[in-house]
C-alpha cells in the first residue's frame, strides 16, 4: 500500500492506492509509520520526500474503514493511525517534504500540512473535508492551517469545505511551490535531492527550535537558540562549511 526507494540520499514513500485516492487504511498507515522510523534511523537518509501515486495526494481516510461495523473506531483511527504519523513527522530531525501530486483532502491534506516544506502540482487541491460528513479536522489541521495563514482563513476553510487551489495556497502561504504539473516531479526530487545534501544535523536543530518557538517566550527562545547554536558549532558539518569558506569552494556536507 506504500512504495519506498532510495534515490541517493532521499527517502521516497509513495503512497500507493491510487484506485482509491490513495486514501488511507490501517495496513497502510502503520506501514508509513514503520517507513518514517526506518527513514529516521537510516542515517544515509537525509531528506525524506512524501508523495502520491496516481492523481491524487491522498483522500483522507477510506471511509469504507471507518463505517465497518467490524473495523476501527473513529478515535482509534485518528489515535493509532494519524496522530503517530504526524509527530513523527514533526520529531524526525530530517527534512520532510511533501509532494502534493493531486488533490489532499482530509487528514491526506493535514499529513501534507505537517511536512517541513509542500511543493503541489498547479492542479493540486487542498480539500479540508471533514464538515462535508460532520466531523472536526483531526491530524494536527486545527494545529496547524491557522499558523500558517491565519485563523479566519483556516477558519473559513474548515467550515465551508471550500477547495483550495496549489496557486491560491502558495500565495496565501500554505506551501512552498507550485510547479507545473509536467515538470513536479523533476523538480520536486531536485529539491529534495539539494535539500539531503545540506548539513542535516543543523537543519534538523533548526526544526527542533521552529517546533519550540510555538510555546516559547521570546526569552525562552533566544535561550533555546544560544545553546542549540552552540550544537551546531561542534557538528562537523559547521568544520566543514568554514572550511570551504576559507578556501572558496563548496562545501561537502556529511550530515554529521
Amino acid at each position: 500500500m506504500i512504495l519506498f526507494e532510495k534515490i541517493d540520499a532521499v527517502g521516497k514513500i509513495t503512497l500507493n492506492r491510487p484506485e482509491k485516492y490513495n486514501s488511507i487504511v490501517r495496513e497502510m498507515a502503520l506501514s508509513i509509520q514503520n517507513t518514517l522510523a526506518n527513514c529516521e534511523s537510516d542515517d544515509s537518509i537525509r531528506c525524506i520526500l512524501i508523495t502520491g501515486a496516481g492523481k491524487a495526494f491522498c483522500a483522507g481516510q477510506d471511509l469504507k474503514e471507518a463505517i465497518d461495523p467490524q473495523g476501527p473506531e473513529i478515535e482509534q483511527i485518528v489515535r493509532e493511525h494519524y496522530n503517530p504519523i504526524i509527530q513523527r513527522i514533526r520529531e524526525i530531525e530530517k527534512p520532510v517534504i511533501a509532494a502534493v501530486n493531486g488533490v489532499a483532502a482530509g487528514a491526506g491534506a493535514n499529513l501534507a500540512l505537517a511536512c517541513d516544506i509542500v511543493t503541489a502540482t498547479q492542479s493540486a487541491k487542498f480539500i479540508q473535508a471533514f464538515s462535508k460528513i460532520g466531523l472536526i479536522p483531526d491530524s494536527g489541521g486545527t494545529y496547524f492551517l491557522p499558523r500558517l495563514i491565519g485563523l479566519p482563513k483556516a477558519t473559513a476553510f474548515m467550515m465551508t469545505g471550500e477547495p483550495v487551489s496549489s496557486e491560491k495556497a502558495e500565495a496565501l502561504g500554505m506551501i512552498y511551490a507550485v510547479y507545473e504539473d509536467a515538470e513536479f516531479e523533476s523538480k520536486t526530487l531536485e529539491l529534495a535531492r539539494s535539500i539531503a545534501a545540506m548539513p542535516t544535523k543543523g537543519l534538523g536543530y533548526t526544526k527542533n527550535l521552529l517546533n519550540e518557538s510555538f510555546n516559547n517566550s521570546l526569552e525562552d527562545q533566544l535561550d533555546l537558540e544560544a545553546a542549540t547554536q552552540s550544537l551546531s558549532a561542534h557538528a562537523d558539518d559547521h568544520k566543514e562549511g568554514i572550511q570551504a569558506f576559507l578556501e572558496k569552494r563548496t562545501p561537502k556536507f556529511t550530515g554529521k
